[in-house]
């Protein structure tokens, strides 16, 4: 198994002379790629060469069954002086292959529906390996005398205490237990199973020993994590935070009993005051009790969901807790953060109204008061802020958990509304941040490298799929799938970050555990921290690697990664980081099951009327219309009308040129177009006129000159991070277009669209000095309402409207919209942006 990533270093597709060989390699998932799914591998050169072309060879008849062009070159990363991304989506067919690009040749891969089969069940082997108490890997007991209070004088407990607090799960590799993280982790593996139930086995009992119980062992160990948090939480007034602390790290042990802590085999455990506790010489930034009695809360009441129907009377104790915790988390609004002891290190966690936001929505549920989805909200709004996502570092835990549990929650059961949408909409405006940060590297990585980096993959991830199944869009799925394979070898190193998974590929064989370093145990399904910058790297105190850097060709100023015992910040597999990771595993084995394909349109268009290959009409039997603005050179118009369609609670569409998005005086009114949720396209760069007026087949430009400036007008909507639609919407310049522009559009997967002819909305950029062509804004609205009495009248109409005009039309017909809109209304046509016009 080891080490893959140096054969792969210098592989050769012919012979040749010492002096012309490179260092290339190509990075794959090694799990494999789903037959319908995104399929993407990194082609990496030390040196700055370029490359045209890739080719698939079947890896049993070493036939080539699949060419296609490198795409892009993009540049150094990390270790590599060029990199190119190798998109294979297209080809389908299963089997075992593997790509020969340039001088290198990747590893072999399957291509199949089934190869995420088991894999989150593999994962829970670890889990079941880091059980305290009864251990089963281990077939013993430890920590059984846990433990003895501390801070508990505010509820009336004095001091060394003793309190039964033996059970739960270890940290990572040193056998602390943190509230935060096990309540964490106990939910993951609940909506796991709640939204992934078919993809789990029962090969276990419930004390994690071989053998059936009629449940599911994603179920099973659930519940080992609900009965630990019950004792830690074992009345109305009482709450604990931590077990144990820093004094754990003296010395690596096969986890039995511990005597560091001065009162025998006991463990401390930390009662959560909301006030500031131990941080090594100094006090932790503790202000409240929300942040990890919160966790309990959402935890509890997501267990009594799923146990209510087989165990009703655990279910009921879990419903109690669920509630008491949540009066906990109001007790003092704030956060709690975890003590040490010995060091300054601790988990910095900053934020509680997120988990305030989860647990209100939860408890909306279990009480039935739909009031708190209202407060639910409000929390979640507050929260917004407070995310990594997008930043470039943060504190050790700073945002944990890392993941908007709250955001995907309450928009499931707020359904279709305006404020689902609100929320879906900001979820996807923070992703589509990410998504311009990574498309500026081959492996699409912008995640930082901070302490964890792999959970905060994992976390991303698993949010770009719930975006994707909340929405049906797919703008945002090849950034998913890239954080995913990063997780499996499709990163710099070449390495999976998974303990053993996939058996055959490279994967941590000395990571910072005492089970393997002691005693060679594996540690199968453990998920370690990942890469961190460089820089925090060489400040960390304790770390001295204990062998030969396998992957020391691959390190760099940026980040490294060790597959070595002695790096704890980088190899150090986690508890909570692996149970995020067997939610994501079940969510793509499920999908694969059931047999999901990958499209650039996974909508279905509706029944459209065509003119020179662009669409420019809705189904003429629905009472739907699309209204869109455009601009170039003027856009004053567009606080009234964003006002207009606020008021009315409607989103339209808005397309501009490169140039009106470079300007900088309008950025405050595209902002401001973003902030109420509208959508926003490309109109042109350089607003091109594409062919004769009066020879419509006469092409104007050559096909480079199109592409080129469409991308620019890409560029500008990218540099003011603007979303263009799922579908690549496109309205060409001037409306005026034919065959050949439709040809190239739908050759770059655009879908090109117009106004619908006859109307003369579009007219209302004319003025009166223009003579026979001006038309006032009268006449427009007069022809609009005459259409609307006709059969059909304006069904799928797509009528444009310019967000401005030369100053010398002083009849706006934007300053009618209002007008027009309660014309449209009183009768009962519905108005859509133009992509929900002409997709379902």
């Amino acid at each position: 198994m080891k080490k893959i990533a140096l054969y792969i270093l210098v592989v050769f597709c012919f012979s040749f002379k010492k002096e012309d060989t490179v260092q290339q390699v190509i990075r794959i998932n090694q799990l494999g790629y789903t037959t319908g799914g995104i399929k993407v591998a990194v082609w990496c050169s030390k040196q700055n060469t370029l490359i045209d072309s890739f080719q698939i060879i079947d890896s049993a008849t070493k036939k080539i069954v699949f060419k296609s062009g490198a795409g892009k070159a993009f540049g150094g990363y990390g270790p590599f002086n060029q990199t190119y991304r190798l998109n294979f989506s297209e080809f389908k067919k299963p089997g075992k292959y593997f790509i020969q690009c340039g001088k290198a040749q990747s590893p072999v891969f399957t291509i199949a529906d089934d190869v995420y089969k088991g894999a989150a069940d593999f994962c829970l082997q670890y889990m079941r390996q880091q059980r305290s108490g009864f251990n089963p890997f281990l077939k013993d007991s430890c920590h059984t005398h846990d433990g003895y209070v501390l801070y508990g004088l505010p509820v009336g407990i004095k001091d060394s205490t003793h309190i039964n607090v033996s059970g739960g799960w270890h940290d990572a590799s040193d056998y602390l237990q943190y509230s935060s993280t096990s309540a964490n982790a106990t939910y993951h593996l609940l909506a796991a199973y709640r939204d992934f139930p078919e993809v789990f086995k029962d090969e276990k009992l419930s004390n994690g020993l071989d053998g059936s119980n009629g449940v599911a062992d994603v179920l099973d160990e659930a519940k080992w994590g609900l009965d630990w948090l019950l004792k830690m939480h074992p009345s109305k007034n009482i709450m604990f935070n931590q077990l144990g602390d820093d004094r754990d790290h003296r010395g690596m042990r096969i986890p039995k009993e511990d005597s560091y802590y001065g009162k025998g085999f006991e463990r401390p455990v930390y009662f959560i005051d909301g006030e500031k506790q131990q941080r090594g010489k100094f006090l932790n930034n503790t202000t409240g009790t929300s942040s990890t009695a919160a966790k309990f809360s959402s935890a509890f009441a997501l267990g009594y969901e799923l146990f209510k129907k087989e165990d009703k009377k655990f279910a009921n104790i879990l419903k109690e807790k669920a509630i008491a915790a949540y009066a906990f988390a109001n007790k003092k609004k704030g956060v709690t953060q975890t003590v040490s002891v010995v060091s300054p290190y601790i988990y910095e966690e900053a934020d509680w109204q997120d988990d305030m936001g989860l647990a209100a929505t939860h408890m909306s549920a279990l009480i039935n008061n739909k009031k708190l989805l209202d407060t639910a909200y409000k929390y979640l709004e507050n929260a917004n802020a407070e995310t990594w996502i997008g930043k470039d570092t943060a504190k050790h835990y700073q945002y944990y958990p890392f993941i908007h549990l709250g955001v995907n929650e309450l928009t499931k059961r707020l359904g279709n509304s305006i404020a689902a949408s609100e929320k879906i909409i900001s979820y996807s405006n923070e992703i589509l941040a990410v998504l311009n940060k990574a498309k500026q590297n081959a492996f699409y990585r912008a995640i930082p490298f901070i302490w964890c980096s792999n959970n905060l993959t994992t976390a991303f991830a698993t949010e770009c799929f719930w975006y994707r199944q909340r929405t049906g869009d797919q703008s945002f799925i090849e950034l998913e799938q890239a954080n995913f394979d990063w997780l499996f070898g499709c990163n710099p190193w070449g390495t999976s970050m998974v303990y053993g998974l996939p058996a055959w590929g490279d994967t941590p064989v000395d990571p910072h555990s005492a089970f393997t370093h002691l005693k060679n145990y594996p540690i199968n399904g453990g998920l370690v921290d990942g890469p961190v910058y460089t820089s925090i790297y060489n400040n960390l105190i304790g770390i001295k690697l204990t062998h030969e850097d396998a992957y020391a060709a691959f390190q760099s100023d940026l980040a490294v990664y060790h597959d070595d015992y002695g790096d704890y910040s980088t190899n150090e597999p986690t508890m909570d980081g692996t149970a995020n990771l067997i939610y994501l595993l079940a969510a793509k084995e499920s999908e694969s099951k059931k047999g999901f394909n990958f499209s650039t349109n996974p909508r279905t268009k509706r029944n459209l009327t065509y003119s020179y290959g662009a669409a420019i009409r809705g189904d003429s039997t629905k009472r739907e219309i699309a209204l869109v603005f455009t601009a170039d050179e003027f856009g004053e118009g567009i606080p009234t009308i964003v006002n207009v369609l606020s008021r009315r609670y409607l989103t339209a569409s808005f397309f501009f040129t490169g140039r009106f998005y470079n300007d900088p005086k309008n950025a405050a009114n595209i902002k401001l177009i973003q902030d109420k949720f509208n959508e926003l396209g490309p109109h042109s760069n350089d607003h091109l006129l594409y062919c004769d007026w009066n020879k419509r087949d006469s092409t104007l430009i050559s096909r480079q000159t199109f592409v080129n400036d469409f991308h620019l007008n890409e560029d500008a909507m990218d540099k003011l991070h603007v979303r263009e639609p799922w579908n690549r919407l496109f309205i060409p310049p001037y409306e005026w277009w034919n065959n050949d522009i439709a040809k190239w559009c739908h050759e770059l997967g655009i879908q090109l669209f117009n106004f619908t002819p006859g109307s003369a909305t579009n007219a209302d950029y004319t003025y009166p000095e223009l003579e026979k062509q001006y038309k006032s804004s009268e006449e427009i609205l007069q022809r609009v309402y005459s259409i609307a009495k006709k059969p059909n009248g304006l069904n799928g109409y797509i009528l444009l409207i310019h967000a401005g005009t030369d100053n010398r039309r002083t009849d706006k017909l934007y300053d009618r919209l209002e007008e027009l809109l309660g014309f449209l209304e009183k009768e009962n046509y519905k108005v859509l942006p133009v992509g929900d016009l002409l997709y379902y």
